[in-house]
């Protein structure tokens, strides 16, 4: 079973544009309008409403930056469908997901420098001890630690803080040091962590401190209470089974701050794509080291190798890199809450151009395919293909990884009984995800399984023999999961894809 993930943390985060990206074969260039790009952004507002009425998104935000000048800034939709006259505007502040990761590979960059980078860090402990004393910030920037794919990301769905998190990576099986790919946001939380502790503060405040106030980014933060205390906020919603959309769940993300948790508008991630393209200056002064942001946009691993007709994809520090058929350097990410965000973030320095992409709703690809169009539009006149079922196609099939091949919903017809509910209640222990403990309800409510520090109650129904299910919950969710009672533990499948979902019981 392989974990679905965000990022579109998934937290959640997503390298989705970059793989449709590199699976299609562009159309031949049209003759160029005298301005490519003015015709573009004249097109752009078509486009947006288009894709906002074929997918339905509550609301939009977009940014557009060219040679260092903001070209294009505007709001769509409503803040939330439940007061249509709450309206999106260029102030609106969204939650960005994983688009957060190359805003904190530029505050590392301005802590640390071009050096610091490629320095052993201090305070990460992984499994293998010789990893722990030499993996740096660009290793865990890059997902190239050895850690599993989205490590990290179901403690966080269970409730626990980042402390509890990062301290308990150790515990996670690893693959082959700098030779293997695997998206996670709290590796390179971990790295976040480690460079603000090492500076002797809070991440939150490394990075206003090092980028949004310098940057004049007055609206942006690392921290969910900003977000909830911002007047002008999108909230996040999810497409209910009959098409509409809910404002239903709220994602606190301090847990990843540097990875998912920050939130912003489009205004101020305009300022930030200037910054990023005129080498950390904005506005005449130099912010970010410009050697140290520099090193965030080469290419560190492979993601996406090279096949027929395609051009192979990287990972940089942060984000997403590749060369297009003519060798121009394209940047972006990509980010996703399936509770209720899809952003995107896209640029070409040798153009000089930029755009930012900021949605309430959960990932269709609405955020991905705006920013293609408008790319394409600039190169080819017009979209060189029908994006939005391609990126769909790729969301889809990464949120659907890790549901069970089992039906829990439908126990077998010769289904063996359970056992006296005395024989499952107890307390049991795990040393990754903690206690763990199984009581029966009075009057033969059945049994309840509560996991968490705060423990979260999971009522569990029977399906065959000492096997039970529960509906899972969360970012991360992945509809029911078995639980299996055997020779004093207990098994919980989605919690096992590492070997780590295994609780024995306490004596």
């Amino acid at each position: 079973m392989r974990h679905r993930r965000r990022g579109l943390a998934l937290a959640t985060g997503l390298t989705l544009a970059a793989g449709a990206v590199a699976a299609a074969t562009a159309a031949p260039s049209p003759t160029p309008s005298p301005d490519p790009v003015r015709s573009a952004l004249g097109r752009l507002d078509s486009q947006v409403e288009e894709v906002m009425r074929r997918t339905g998104v509550p609301g939009v935000a977009v940014g557009v930056v060219q040679n260092d000048k903001l070209v294009y800034l505007k709001g769509y939709g409503v803040r939330s469908t439940e007061d249509p006259s709450r309206k999106i505007d260029p102030d609106t502040v969204f939650q960005l997901a994983s688009v957060s990761k190359p805003l904190a590979s530029t505050v590392v960059a301005g802590a640390i420098g071009a050096d610091g980078w490629a320095k052993p860090l201090t305070g990460v402990t992984l499994k293998d001890p010789w990893v722990s004393e030499h993996v740096t910030a660009a290793d865990l920037f890059s997902h190239r630690s050895g850690l599993p794919d989205h490590a990290g990301d179901l403690l966080e769905d269970l409730g626990y803080d980042r402390s509890y998190i990062l301290s308990h990576l150790r515990y996670e099986p690893l693959t082959p040091f700098r030779a293997s790919y695997a998206y996670t946001n709290f590796g390179l939380t971990a790295a976040a962590e480690a460079v603000a502790q090492a500076k002797g503060v809070p991440w939150d405040k490394l990075s206003a401190d090092v980028l949004y106030k310098p940057a004049g980014m007055n609206h942006t933060s690392s921290r969910y209470e900003d977000y909830l205390n911002a007047p002008d906020r999108a909230l996040t919603h999810v497409k209910e089974p009959d098409g509409t959309w809910k404002p239903r769940y709220q994602r606190d993300a301090d847990a990843q701050s540097p990875a998912g948790g920050v939130s912003s508008n489009a205004r101020d991630m305009t300022r930030w794509l200037r910054l990023q393209l005129a080498d950390g200056k904005l506005d005449g002064q130099q912010i970010i080291d410009a050697d140290g942001l520099a090193a965030t946009h080469v290419p560190e691993i492979v993601t996406h190798p090279p096949a027929a007709n395609t051009m192979p994809g990287f990972y940089g520090l942060g984000w997403n890199v590749r060369n297009d058929d003519k060798g121009r350097l394209h940047l972006s990410h990509s980010g996703g809450f399936a509770l209720g965000a899809n952003t995107n973030v896209t640029m070409v320095p040798a153009e000089h151009l930029g755009i930012v992409v900021l949605t309430n709703g959960a990932p269709l690809g609405q955020a991905d395919v705006i920013a293609l169009n408008f790319f394409d539009t600039v190169e080819h006149g017009k979209p060189t293909r029908d994006w939005l079922p391609v990126v769909s196609k790729a969301y889809e099939e990464q949120l659907g990884q890790g549901k069970s091949e089992t039906d829990y919903a439908h126990p077998p017809a010769d289904a063996r009984p359970a056992r006296a509910d005395s024989a499952y209640t107890g307390t049991y222990d795990n040393p990754y995800y903690g206690k763990l403990t199984v009581t029966a309800e009075p009057g033969g409510g059945g049994l309840v399984l509560h996991l968490g520090p705060k423990p979260m109650d999971f009522p569990l129904t029977h399906y065959d023999g000492d096997t039970f299910s529960f509906e899972t919950v969360g970012e991360n969710a992945v509809g029911r999961t078995g639980v299996t009672f055997k020779d004093g533990t207990v098994r919980i499948e989605y919690l096992d894809e590492n070997g780590l979902g295994t609780f024995q019981r306490a004596h």
